[in-house]
């Protein structure tokens, strides 16, 4: 029977700790040495003097982050364990964007999984998600809610072909983008993409270190002035930013209801897990034990209660 040490990660106002190695998994503030899950603004902050992640997660934190100071990378392969402070460490596909990692922490014989963000539906934007065994499960719970059900993401998106009007389509630069870029090209290949020029430099990692072929174009101020069957992304900012745009059908592509509000189309594609896919993802990596990050843990709780222990990660003030 492995000992499971409770306070093994804990959330500080730094981010999540690991006292036993001496490191920081996607810290909020700087710090001495991070490992980083993914490259998403929540979850990667620059001035970090060392940072441990995959070679995707790298190439876009050195682009976003040109300008700061610049950190030591080690990047590292998935599947492949190394050693920091004297727990074996090994990066995971997360399949939730590109270089998107699990981190799996191995000290005293004990497996901790930290999931960061994941999903389980298919994307070809990103590596596919890989299932390994555990003793503590450290789960994001964006949507651990019955509630919630996630849509096919290909019949979301062939509500797009149907349009005749051009379209601009509100989504994430970082990951979102791209798979819908690639969703586009696959199911609704009459419709020409354009993109916010803030999404271009991401696209063109994608484009160089990923798995799919994506095709669009740049936005061009007369490009949603003539012809048809265009969509142009943009960023969050933008989008709500011409919140009156007209000639136009506004979407916005999210699992979130409350993004869907006051647009012209509902589009629900999440990059997140719903709640049948973290029931099924559980089952595949057989915890014994589950703590809870970024979200409430409440149903989780409430559906194991007779099963094992799942509570929210220790706090550290």
């Amino acid at each position: 029977m492995v000992e499971i040490i409770d306070d093994f990660l804990v959330e500080t106002a730094l981010g999540y700790y690991c006292r036993y190695g001496d490191f920081y998994i996607d810290p909020k503030q700087p710090v001495q040495r991070a490992v980083i899950s993914h490259a998403h603004g929540d979850h990667a902050v620059p001035g970090n003097m060392q940072v441990y992640c995959t070679a995707a997660t790298a190439a876009f934190m050195q682009y976003r982050f040109a300008r700061q100071k610049a950190s030591v990378y080690e990047v590292k392969e998935f599947n492949v364990s190394f050693d920091l402070g004297g727990v074996e460490i090994t990066f995971i596909a997360a399949g939730h964007i590109l270089g998107s990692a699990q981190i799996l922490m191995v000290f005293k014989g004990v497996r901790y999984l930290y999931t960061g963000d994941y999903k389980l539906q298919e994307d070809a934007t990103c590596e596919p998600i890989s299932y390994v065994k555990t003793d503590v499960l450290i789960t994001e719970t964006t949507f651990a809610d019955p509630s919630v059900i996630h849509p096919d993401p290909v019949a979301e998106i062939k509500k797009l072909g149907e349009q005749p009007a051009h379209i601009m389509l509100g989504c994430y630069a970082l990951g979102k983008s791209q798979r819908l870029t690639h969703l586009l090209n696959t199911y609704c290949p009459n419709k020409t993409v354009f993109l916010h020029h803030s999404m271009l430099p991401l696209h063109r990692i994608y484009d160089d270190l990923g798995f799919v072929k994506l095709k669009y174009e740049p936005y061009q101020r007369k490009a949603l002035k003539e012809g048809k069957d265009k969509v142009y992304l943009v960023p969050p900012m933008t989008f709500n930013h011409y919140i009156r745009a007209k000639n136009v059908i506004r979407v916005f592509a999210s699992g979130w209801k409350r993004l869907q509000h006051h647009n012209d189309l509902s589009l629900y594609i999440s990059d997140h897990i719903d709640w049948s896919d973290l029931l099924s993802y559980i089952g595949r990596v057989e915890p014994t034990e589950i703590w809870t990050v970024h979200g409430d843990g409440l149903h989780l709780r409430t559906f194991y209660k007779d099963k094992m222990n799942v509570r929210n990660i220790l706090r550290k003030i």
